[in-house]
């Protein structure tokens, strides 16, 4: 885990630019919400609106971004103000609590956008049980959110806006359906229900901190899809934070809320969080569970009890999710790995296919939007196999077909880098071999998705021709998949 996170490639410094630029519009956000004589429950909220502005916005165009963030404290603010009313009316406060849980999930299905306002709806209403926010606040909690989501919008879009020369790929969004066969219908009801397991049985662990676990079940049901992925996060939650109240124990305890010491400890947690999040999410835990404890410091409660109770409240709520995807409308590991496998397939033919219209001079042929978005398939495929090759999975069988499948999915992807740089060359040229090729690669993808046999051309013969190496490298990768996707088994990938 160590080598994953910090010898892993970080091509164009990407997670370091988004690290980097997090802790620059986060630390702007608190400053200003420290000019404008904010208390610290106002700062604190400012600087998590910030944080979230930067985070959870994952539109593929810079335009879209900028309406995402804009359209943050529209949902915020309704929500910050339903808790701060509902604060010493604890039946309501839950049920509504329980409502932007299902809601916030729910809204995935309108992509990225509706994702992140999800995620700042719920955030900001746990930030009210946090902070234990009233309504006496709540003109300066509002003025801080403002604040802070423009000081983060000014970084972002104005002051450091590296997409404009790199645009981000477009996350995948998740399996389709109608109805409860949508994933993300029956993901809602799931977290509703874990949530109010977390909720009843997180206030009968602490009558203050219950929130706690509430949070835990939300953030494990968030960038999952099948049962196994969810199970697998929640672990890894757990350890997480596991890990992070033993360094809370070494580093924020001695601290003891000195503000400058622990304004530079949260600005490393930032950065950890943000540099992390796309490589591991116990190690993004990891630094999250130590935030807390610092914040909690400069608050004046932190101590080994609240960090123990955090850990059995984390408990609860990974306990909840774990419960809700087993239990309710379960959403299989199999069927979701299968769906995410198939539209990878379908990448590598269509990459395939540009590339070989940019060799045969189509001005409009441009291979990299859809490498990029093989790039986000992919990691969506290894997130959903997670669990089968997870180092606890007692079947072996299993686990060696699902690591070579991601080798042959990592071979097709590397001969398809390796295509897009060849076609990238002007001095290459068109070979008529191509398009036959590009055929045959065609028909082993539709072969692999639809179950009937591929057709195994061995002529043989080394190309000199780079470009025929690498189709003739991804056609051997696409014909040796067939096997383990077909392998007979309780839990089938592919067509089986």
């Amino acid at each position: 885990m160590l080598k994953r996170v910090f010898m892993a490639p970080d091509p164009g410094r990407a997670r370091l630019r988004f690290a980097a630029r997090a802790v620059l519009g986060i630390a702007l956000a608190v400053a200003l919400c420290g000019l404008a004589g904010h208390s610290l429950t106002g700062t604190v909220t400012g600087g998590l609106a910030a944080l979230l502005a930067l985070f959870t916005v994952t539109d593929a165009t810079v335009r879209g971004q900028a309406v995402t963030t804009a359209l943050l404290p529209a949902v915020g603010l309704p929500v910050l103000t339903a808790a701060a009313e509902l604060h010493d009316h604890p039946v309501a406060r839950d049920l509504t609590f329980l409502a932007v849980v299902g809601a916030g999930v729910y809204a995935r299905r309108w992509g990225p956008r509706g994702h992140s306002l999800g995620v700042f709806a719920f955030m900001t209403f746990f930030v009210a049980q946090f902070l234990h926010a009233t309504t006496d606040q709540l003109p300066q909690l509002y003025a801080a959110v403002l604040l802070s989501v423009l000081a983060a919008a000014a970084v972002r879009f104005g002051l450091w806006c590296y997409e404009r020369r790199t645009p981000p790929p477009a996350v995948p969004a998740p399996p389709g359906g109608t109805g409860l066969a949508r994933v993300t219908t029956r993901q809602a009801i799931q977290a509703t229900a874990g949530a109010g397991f977390a909720l009843v049985v997180g206030q009968l662990v602490s009558g203050q901190r219950w929130y706690w676990a509430v949070g835990a079940t939300w953030w494990i049901f968030v960038n999952t899809t099948s049962r196994g992925e969810t199970l697998v996060r929640g672990f890894r939650r757990l350890l997480g934070t596991v890990i992070g109240i033993g360094l809370g124990l070494l580093v924020a305890m001695p601290v003891h809320g000195d503000p400058a010491v622990t304004a530079a400890l949260a600005a490393v947690c930032v950065f950890g969080i943000f540099y992390t999040a796309a490589l591991s999410y116990t190690w993004m835990m990891l630094w999250v569970t130590l935030l807390a404890g610092l914040l909690y410091g400069l608050l004046g409660v932190l101590g080994p009890d609240l960090l123990a109770l955090r850990l059995a409240e984390t408990g609860v709520g990974a306990l909840g999710a774990a419960l809700a995807v087993i239990l309710v409308l379960p959403v299989t590991t199999h069927s979701i790995t299968d769906a995410w496998i198939r539209r990878a397939l379908r990448c590598v033919h269509a990459c395939a296919v540009e590339t070989a219209r940019r060799l045969a001079g189509a001005a409009d042929a441009d291979p990299a939007p859809r490498v990029a978005e093989l790039e986000q398939l992919l990691a969506r495929v290894r997130l959903s196999v997670a669990p089968l090759v997870h180092p606890l999975n007692p079947m072996l069988g299993r686990k060696r077909r699902a690591r070579h499948v991601l080798d042959l999915l990592d071979d097709c992807a590397r001969e398809i880098r390796g295509l897009v740089a060849v076609a990238a060359d002007p001095e290459a040229s068109h070979d008529t071999r191509l398009a036959t090729a590009c055929r045959r690669v065609e028909a082993a993808v539709e072969a692999l998705t639809e179950g009937r046999d591929i057709a195994i051309h061995t002529d043989g013969l080394p190309h000199a021709e780079p470009a025929l190496a690498h189709l003739h490298g991804l056609e051997r990768a696409l014909t040796e998949l067939a096997r383990p996707l077909r392998t007979p088994s309780g839990s089938p990938l592919v067509g089986a």
